[in-house]
């Protein structure tokens, strides 16, 4: 087992993830989440399919109350519309 140095104090694993965030943040900056974020996205696009975005812009219309839900509802209409589906 590791030793601990003198005057440091274990973390929690909460502590430990924010502070990793933070330094992640400092090191890396806004462009390399929009990155992260977009691959991401991506990633998900290709392997669950458009059902996915219906099926979780669902949950999250129950989940966010009315406004939200309604706004995707909209989206996805408007999507279908211009695919010529419905």
């Amino acid at each position: 087992m590791a030793q601990h140095d003198a005057g440091k104090k274990d973390l929690t694993v909460r502590e430990a993830g924010h502070k990793g965030g933070e330094r992640t943040a400092e090191t890396h900056g806004h462009d390399f989440y929009e990155k992260i974020g977009r691959k991401g996205g991506e990633h998900t696009a290709e392997s669950h399919g458009h059902e996915f975005y219906e099926e979780i812009g669902k949950k999250g219309g129950e989940i966010g109350g009315p406004k939200g839900g309604q706004k995707v509802h909209e989206l996805i209409e408007e999507a279908k519309r211009a695919r010529g589906e419905k």
